[in-house]
């Protein structure tokens, strides 16, 4: 397993599907998972800090979850299926671990939440991530801007069918 963060989310030129992007947090590999619009505007909305004047799904299970004395300990993308990706949720109560399957967006949006780690399986990353240069032309690190350039670059023709989708 390999430990990610969400390094944001974009739409694909092509369909106008969200996706988000996990950045591998010791290389340069990086996770596009194609999501609905709901859980994009879920992941955003943790992601900007906002706030609503009602909890939402996400907010309300990461609510029930503490209350109940439960804690979100991480979550893992944990496999590619027929082109669709499966993530699990581990939440530890009373010692004991308890783990839930999920989709990965409903996943991640929860970890945004409860501050839980995000991971996922070595072989997803082989498969299915992408490795973008780093560096500049004289060998320094490239900024960020011009990582997110190459990105759309590289969704200009990307398909979910190339990496899986999940709704």
């Amino acid at each position: 397993m390999q430990e990610v963060v969400v390094y944001g989310v974009s739409f694909d030129m092509i369909g106008k599907q969200p996706i988000v992007l996990l950045k591998a947090a010791h290389s340069n590999r990086f996770l596009p998972i194609w999501i609905g619009h709901p859980e994009a505007s879920a992941i955003l909305a943790r992601l900007q800090d906002s706030e609503t004047p009602r909890p939402m799904t996400h907010d309300l299970f990461a609510t029930a979850l503490h209350d109940l004395g439960g804690e979100v300990v991480r979550i893992a993308v944990t496999e590619m299926r027929d082109g669709t990706f499966y993530a699990r949720i581990v939440i530890e109560r009373d010692s004991e671990e308890i783990e839930l399957d999920a989709r990965p967006s409903d996943a991640i949006a929860l970890a945004l939440r409860t501050k839980a780690p995000i991971f996922v399986a070595d072989d997803v990353i082989e498969a299915s991530a992408i490795l973008m240069e780093d560096e500049g032309e004289e060998g320094e690190a490239a900024e960020p801007e011009q990582l997110v350039e190459d990105f759309r670059r590289f969704l200009d023709d990307v398909r979910p069918e190339d990496f899986g989708a999940d709704g």
